[in-house]
């Protein structure tokens, strides 16, 4: 039986960790946690934000996930949005789910995330 979800991981390019870092960290708010050493040999990075933690990857044969996503809940999509914005990263709106305002920021990569605000 399944009880939860212990982290996402998302792929990331080769040498693409400060990227990451600038979106997932000044864009998103997620805190950066060291990776075992095993783990960080191999390059990426994880983050945490409360309870949700973020494994970046790196994939030698990256290519963005522009349809697979992961959707974060939000309070603040609106600031979001503006972070997004102003750090230059693509916003896209689709079509609208009931119960939710929601958007599409596309990290530096390309690769589609989801944030979702109850309404």
């Amino acid at each position: 039986m399944l009880t939860g979800i212990d982290h996402v991981q998302i792929a990331i390019p080769e040498k693409g960790e400060d990227e990451a870092r600038r979106f997932y960290l000044d864009v998103l708010g997620f805190t950066e946690v060291p990776k075992p050493a095993v783990q960080a040999a191999r390059g990426g990075c994880w983050f945490e934000l409360g309870a949700l933690k973020l494994h970046l990857g790196i994939d030698k044969g990256f290519h963005p996930a522009t349809k697979a996503h992961v959707a974060f809940l939000t309070n603040d999509l609106q600031g979001l949005a503006k972070r997004a914005q102003a750090g230059g990263y693509r916003l896209a709106e689709d079509v609208a789910v009931e119960g939710y305002d929601r958007l599409f920021v596309f990290d530096p990569f390309g690769n589609r995330i989801e944030l979702m605000q109850p309404k």
